[in-house]
């Protein structure tokens, strides 16, 4: 798949995502978009995955650290086949089975449930060192928030996989500076990111996070890795591509009412018919 039909599905899924962070009220659009790029190369170029058999065996892992950003895993998901894209419109309404974080038991395709922060990528390192324990060579991916790496348990799991050398596993940052609060080096500063990392034995890439020759280098780069597990830091803008939330911390955790519904709506169908000139 090429860059501009990325492109174009990665706008779809963005238009999803406000969709159903609207429908329901309550939600976090702002990370969503900052990583859905990320989530449509994963899910439509990068994964070995089967949306019709969700549980085959050698299928790749994808564990979403940061549980919060589910509209955009969601969103991506519905694309890709895992369940109707019109779902989405029941997000964290009650009864459906498309609630405020992953539940890996009712949701096809995702592999681990998640909510509390730092906790995921424990699960994904458990993912690796399986695989390498039965011989499988499946690969685990896990996204992390910036913020989220303020958590201790994040670098307990990083010591642990870079000490094991868990080559097949792939650690992304959503570095788009912003956490509930406000700035992540006003709060509590993860600065350097990719030195840390390092610290802990991973091989690092800087990159884009909205740049698809950048994120295909990037993942291509972590594959011919042997020895040591990989950290993918990709620079990304809070709130992508919706005029009135890049860059702001207030949308990390807000649904838009009608009126700002309909400027984000406009804002995504102008990228969309950009893309469409292409």
């Amino acid at each position: 798949m090429n860059n501009l039909e990325l492109s174009k599905i990665a706008n779809e899924v963005r238009k999803s995502i406000v969709t159903a962070v609207h429908s329901a009220k309550a939600g976090h659009p702002g990370g969503s978009l900052s990583a859905a790029d990320l989530f449509t190369y994963l899910y439509f170029e990068e994964l070995n995955i089967d949306p019709k058999d969700p549980h085959k065996e050698d299928r790749d892992r994808f564990v979403l650290s940061k549980g919060h950003v589910a509209p955009g895993l969601y969103s991506t998901l519905a694309h890709r086949g895992y369940f109707p894209v019109e779902d989405l419109k029941t997000l964290r309404h009650l009864g459906s089975y498309l609630q405020g974080h992953p539940d890996m038991k009712h949701i096809p395709g995702v592999d681990m449930s998640t909510g509390s922060l730092g906790q995921g990528l424990s699960a994904a390192v458990g993912m690796a060192l399986g695989a390498k324990m039965d011989g499988k060579d499946y690969r685990t991916y896990a996204l992390c928030g910036d913020g989220e790496i303020q958590e201790g348990q994040i670098w307990e799991a990083a010591m642990f996989a870079g000490h094991r050398k868990l080559d097949n596993l792939v650690v992304v940052v959503d570095n788009n500076g912003l956490q509930i609060d406000g700035k992540i080096d006003d709060i509590c500063s993860p600065y350097p990111i990719d030195k840390k990392f390092e610290a802990f034995n991973f091989h690092v890439i800087n990159i884009s996070a909205h740049n698809f020759d950048e994120i295909r280098a990037a993942f291509k780069e972590a594959k011919e890795t042997k020895g040591m597990p990989t950290a993918i830091i990709m620079s990304s803008i809070k709130g992508k591509d919706v005029s009135f939330m890049e860059n702001k911390a207030a949308w990390h955790g807000t649904a838009p009412n009608d009126e700002q519904y309909a400027v984000a709506m406009e804002d995504l169908e102008k990228v969309g018919a950009a893309l469409c000139q292409k």
